[in-house]
């Protein structure tokens, strides 16, 4: 098996590709090991010192660690990690993983807006923030101010609110003109 690594934009996290699928449908995000419980890989993954966060997407896996560890300390015990875990057979996750797509439930009279706001993050942003190793899935819709969850590389990245305001708020305002801001939520 061979792992390969690629960098994100933000420098606490690396993306780890096993050449194989991670999870089928969906995303997973544990921002820490209290987090873990449900998944073998994440658990794994947290017994490696150093480690802060992993987020699993469908063909990749994104690791976090805390500032104060180097990678060439920790990615070598992340990719035996990894290795270990596809070669136990064991799930990424056991049970079953929530598939509504990771965005928040939305009622009320503005249910046509938030539905064009979870097309255009599902067909526009979505694919590309999970080329660098993130997510980002709506939480809510207030008075025009649309409401972000950033998940994985995107959650703590330095260019983070540079996506959120030139590229994620632009593309939202032009095709949804009632959409007039739009902000990050913490986990």
């Amino acid at each position: 098996m061979f792992i390969q690594t690629e960098s994100t934009p933000n420098p606490a996290t690396l993306k780890f590709l096993p050449g194989q699928t991670v999870l089928e449908m969906g995303t997973a995000d544990f921002p820490s090991a209290d987090t873990a419980g449900t998944s073998p890989l994440a658990s794994r993954i947290f017994a490696v010192d150093g480690v802060t966060g992993v987020f699993l997407g469908n063909d990749f896996v994104t690791v976090t660690k805390a500032d104060a560890t180097e990678w060439d300390h920790v990615k070598p015990a992340i990719l035996g990690a990894v290795m270990e875990h596809f070669q136990s057979g064991q799930p990424a996750i056991e049970g079953e993983n929530d598939a509504s797509g990771g965005h928040a439930e939305h009622t009320g009279e503005d249910g046509a807006i938030v539905d064009q706001i979870k097309e255009l993050l599902d067909t526009r942003v979505r694919p590309a923030v999970a080329q660098d190793g993130g997510d980002i899935t709506f939480h809510g819709f207030e008075r025009g101010v649309v409401y972000l969850h950033m998940q994985g590389a995107c959650a703590g990245c330095p260019s983070s609110t540079l996506t959120l305001k030139m590229g994620i708020e632009n593309l939202l305002r032009h095709y949804i003109p009632e959409v007039v801001e739009v902000r990050p939520v913490a986990a």
